[in-house]
């Protein structure tokens, strides 16, 4: 690699102006990169959603949802499927193995669903949703008015939709808590009984109608017109209008036809008013603060050109954050810049070199922008932290380089020689340093799960900035020592020629001693050493432990669980006082209450444990307000109310992960089931780490349950599916078609104008039969049951989740009592209890990471052989490894931060690092062992030499992260924080240790000859 430096130095114009060029482009990347709050991700799962209209949960799980697990569960690369069932509606949630094509999984998917499809109920049509963290909304805003909500409505839907959806930046607005429009039909049967017709007459002629039909092409002069046969129908009246065929009657003399507004399904209100929710999803190609921004200011200006009084107040934002997670890290980094810089100016006391040294960061950093672009990574918490994150380890080349070049300029001496001379004694160090530490994050690209996907471009992110360096330190800077750096003193000059092997400096005088005497006892050296690791390994224990920890994002999500079965306005009446407690908070800047949802909010309710009998609160906090006691204020205070249900309370992470520790209980027997879960449930709450417990067990709710009495049914030549198909044709409009109605898309609903709203109506329904109609009690036993509100099911089996939120950021305390507990209960035979939720998440992650440290050290190993060319000497330089988990261990035991995914991509870094330091004192003893010095004189002399540049590297690595480990802006260090105190921890440890212990090692191993050599002239010279 040092010919690298021979044609920079020979073209040294050309490097100037690559440098420049370099600087140009890394700016403008910087500019065009994306700014966003995570990696783009895309979560390998679908979730089948299927309405099957007024069926119990038992219905629905036994006609839909199990129906549709078993036909899917044949598609390659499935992981797991889950099921909820409820009155209504089936969600089946499907898990793929990540790695998997999703393309061609989903059609997998609707191919499986396709070949059952005959077998599902009538009109139950499923709906395959594949929802990344992509697919979110990017900001929320609320509008509220003073005037008629209605007129607001209109005005959103005519006017600022349109033109938000304009905006380059925007793909879909979607807007929420809006009465919806529809068309309804009420036939008259009676009319219709009288000419021997039925409603599927009416069906079957609406359908013929308002259609757009091809009917050729013919020609026209020297035009080929296409033909167009039909009209589009376009108003109520246009279907009331239609004629009947074969008669005189008309659509309308036979049904109400009417534009009206369909039930409300759903309430929601910001800060205690009546409001509706626009939700914003960006392209892909954009930007999430670019986009951000182009909304709120559209907004400012509809709202005074809407026509209608409106408020608009953003409900949720990604853009704040993701700018200060952005500026905080920037800041940090800068910090970190400065102080390691200070470091090197102190070590080499020359402000020239120092600059040279220094020009290294910022141009490696602006190549690794460029570099992002070229893989189309936007600038994210984790590509952003990973910069930060190398600022101190990108210097390190560069400062054995100008350490070196120092060394051998001399007044008199050839600069150009002396600087070839000198990149060439560590060109082979620095390289296989360099590529060590690039080696050990490879690993990480065959992790798994998030934490492969979130990590995967953190440590690309470090590959790059780390090749830059390296590139940077054998092309640049040895052009700019040339350029900058002068030659040394006479007196200098003396210094340096009176010996190549002899160092002097304080520095120096006081680590000589100490290297004397480690190598005259090399094995108590060694023997201490282990003692210290073993006392460090006693420590573990006492870690605390975490998956990726709080995002620090200034967002609540309250869930408040109501008694099942209950009517919209019963739960808005539940949700006043709970609106009067979070308005009391001053920490609290908006809340929205929002029940009932549709399209994506509601699958992601469903997954999240919502339900129909659910209440959902967004909380959006106040600048510097803390979280964690907040969160705690707020669910003291809330669970105080009487008579409102349970509530929990989780914050945002962005990440697509669980918050809670999570207990599965499953078993074949629904009796057994329940019953396990309430055991469990009951002995969670007793658990001291726990804040809050929760379960997805159903309450029992009300229903109505007609038992047909099959022999009396058949003397009126009816079945049980006649009978039902006849109910449920009273009681649940039926979707019979769409209509375009001024620019918008509204179904038509046929209704019967003798629809049954109370139990007590049930028995008097009439039924039609060939001998005319009798009322539904004749033939069938009502009654009122209790039955489950939902049904879950994972891979098949039914199942109960009983969640653990923790009380603290100590997840290792929660998942003991939590295991603890299932080892000490009692099952029913056929029922098991396993952990999931965050415990799983963490211990799989775990797994992960430390196989990938593990492939780590084999792959450093591996570089090592090819660079020493054998096979011990790497194994002594993997010694230093452990020895870095003291210190790592202790500052983080000083800290009281907790162990998570983020720690150990600390650790994978850190045994690049470490073997770097490593790689650089092995590598000049083996060339004074080469030069033909003994090997105690070149183990004395080659860790004298490098000292200095090892004590540099190290500590601006060092200093350049102490910002990111004190938190000193105090936000985004959930990622940075722990990682920052990992490594300085490490570093510490291993940099002391490496000094001391592998001289002594690397004496022991190679210096038994000259030991042995000694003891007999010790012999002779006493004889």
């Amino acid at each position: 690699m040092h010919k690298l430096a021979n044609f920079s130095l020979a073209n040294r114009a050309l490097i100037a102006l690559v440098t420049i060029v370099a600087a140009i482009f890394g700016g403008l990347a910087l500019t065009n990169l994306k700014q966003e709050l995570i990696p783009s991700i895309q979560i390998p799962q679908f979730v089948i959603v299927t309405s099957y209209p007024g069926a119990s949960p038992e219905v629905v799980s036994n006609s839909v949802s199990s129906p549709i697990e078993k036909a899917i569960q044949t598609v390659p690369g499935l992981e797991s499927t889950t099921s909820t069932s409820s009155t209504g509606v089936s969600m089946v949630v499907v898990a793929f193995d990540y790695g998997t094509n999703l393309q061609t999984a989903e059609q997998k998917v609707l191919s499986a669903i396709a070949r059952i499809k005959a077998t599902l109920p009538e009109n139950s049509d499923p709906l395959v949703i594949a929802a990344g963290l992509d697919d979110l909304p990017i900001i929320s805003v609320s509008a509220s008015t003073t005037g008629d909500l209605e007129e607001l409505v209109q005005a959103l839907n005519g006017i600022a939709i349109p033109e938000l959806e304009k905006l380059d930046e925007i793909r879909q607005v979607s807007l929420a808590g809006a009465a919806v429009s529809e068309v309804q039909i009420i036939p008259n049967d009676a009319a219709l009984a009288q000419l021997g017709l039925d409603r599927s007459m009416l069906t079957n002629v609406l359908r013929a109608n308002g259609n757009l039909l091809p009917g050729g092409s013919l020609l026209d002069g020297n035009f080929t017109l296409p033909v167009q046969v039909g009209e589009r129908l376009t108003s109520a009246e246009d279907i009331a209008a239609l004629p009947i065929p074969g008669t005189n009657f008309t659509f309308g003399d036979f049904a109400e036809v009417n534009l009206t507004t369909a039930d409300v399904t759903s309430i929601s209100r910001v800060n205690g008013q009546s409001a509706v929710t626009l939700s914003f999803n960006k392209t892909i190609d954009s930007n999430t603060v670019a986009a951000s921004t182009a909304v709120k200011e559209k907004l400012d200006e509809l709202s005074t050109t809407l026509g209608v009084p409106v408020s608009f107040h953003v409900v949720f934002d990604q853009a704040p954050y993701i700018q200060q997670s952005i500026e905080t890290l920037a800041v940090e980094g800068m910090l970190g810049l400065a102080f390691a810089v200070l470091v090197i100016l102190i070590f080499l006391l020359s402000v020239r070199l120092t600059i040279v040294t220094a020009i290294s960061i910022p141009t490696s950093v602006l190549l690794t922008f460029i570099g992002l672009q070229g893989f189309d990574y936007s600038l994210n918490m984790l590509t952003l932290g990973a910069i930060t994150i190398s600022i101190g380890r990108v210097v390190d080349d560069s400062i054995v380089v100008i350490e070196n070049i120092k060394h051998h300029l001399a007044d008199g001496v050839d600069k150009i020689t002396a600087i070839k001379t000198a990149v060439k004694e560590v060109a082979t160090a620095i390289t296989s340093a360099t590529i060590t530490t690039v080696a050990v994050f490879l690993p990480i690209s065959f992790v798994g799960d998030m934490t492969g996907e979130l990590f995967r471009p953190f440590a690309l992110t470090v590959t790059l900035s780390l090749l830059a360096s390296l590139f940077v330190s054998l092309t640049i800077v040895p052009v700019l020592a040339y350029w900058i750096a002068k030659p040394a003193t006479k007196r200098g000059h003396r210094r340096a020629a009176e010996s190549a092997t002899e160092s002097i400096g304080l520095l120096q005088a006081s680590y000589r001693p100490i290297l004397r005497g480690t190598l005259r006892f090399p094995l108590v050296t060694l023997l201490v050493s282990i003692l210290i690791l073993g006392g460090t390994f006693s420590l573990i224990p006492l870690l605390k432990t975490n998956f990726i920890g709080d995002s620090g994002q200034n967002t609540l999500n309250v869930s408040q669980q109501l008694e099942p079965g209950l009517s919209l306005s019963a739960m808005d009446g539940s949700t006043k006082a709970v609106e009067a407690t979070l308005a009391s908070f001053a920490e609290i800047e908006t809340y929205q209450m929002t029940i009932g949802s549709s399209g994506l909010s509601a699958v992601m309710g469903a997954l999240s444990g919502g339900a129909r009998s659910s209440v959902s609160y967004s909380i959006t906090t106040r600048e510097g307000a803390d979280q964690t006691k907040l969160q705690n204020e707020i669910r003291d205070a809330l669970n105080a109310l009487q008579g409102v249900g349970t509530f929990s309370l989780s914050s945002g992470s962005g990440f697509g992960s669980s918050s809670s520790v999570s207990v599965i209980v499953s078993a074949g027997d629904p009796a057994n089931l329940d019953a396990a879960a309430k055991y469990v449930f009951n002995e969670a709450k007793k658990l001291e780490s726990a804040a809050e417990v929760s379960t997805t067990m159903s309450k029992q709710q009300p229903q109505a349950s007609v038992t047909i009495n099959r022999i009396e049914a058949a003397k009126y030549g009816l079945t049980e599916t006649q009978i039902g198909m006849a109910i449920s044709s009273i009681m649940n409009p039926q979707l019979v078609g769409t209509i375009q109605i001024d620019n918008n898309q509204l179904n038509i609903y046929m209704r019967s104008n003798s629809a049954i709203e109370t139990l007590e109506e049930l028995p008097d329904f009439q039924i039609a039969t060939p001998v005319g109609m009798i009322p539904l009690s004749e033939i069938a036993t009502i009654e009122s049951t209790l039955q489950p509100a939902s049904i879950t099911a994972h891979n098949s089996v039914r199942t109960v989740t009983v969640s653990i939120t923790p009380k603290t950021a100590d997840l290792s305390a929660t998942t003991f009592e939590v295991t603890e507990m299932l080892s000490n209960i009692d099952l029913p035979a056929g029922v098991n209890a396993e952990m999931g939720g965050l415990a799983a998440d963490q211990e799989e992650a775990f797994s992960a990471m430390y196989i990938a440290l593990l492939v780590a050290i084999l792959i450093v190993y591996i570089v090592m052989v090819a660079t020493f060319k054998s096979l011990l000497q790497p194994i002594l330089l993997l010694i230093s490894v452990p020895f870095a988990a003291t210190g790592a261990i202790g500052l983080q035991l000083i800290t009281d931060i907790p162990l998570g995914v983020s720690s150990l991509i600390g650790l994978l870094m850190l045994v690049g690092i470490v073997v770097t330091n490593a790689i650089v004192l092995i590598d000049l003893v083996n060339q004074f062992r080469n030069r033909g010095e003994s090997v105690h004189d070149s183990v004395m002399h080659g860790s004298l030499r490098r000292l200095r540049p090892i004590l540099m590297t190290a500590l601006a690595t060092i200093f350049a992260l102490v910002p990111m480990a004190m938190g000193i802006t105090g936000h985004a260090g959930f990622i940075s924080q722990p990682l920052a105190i990992i490594v300085i921890g490490g570093l510490v440890s291993s940099t002391l240790l490496t000094l001391i212990v592998l001289p002594s090692l690397y004496w022991l191993v190679y210096g038994h000859k000259e030991r042995k050599a000694e003891k007999q002239l010790r012999r002779s010279a006493s004889v």
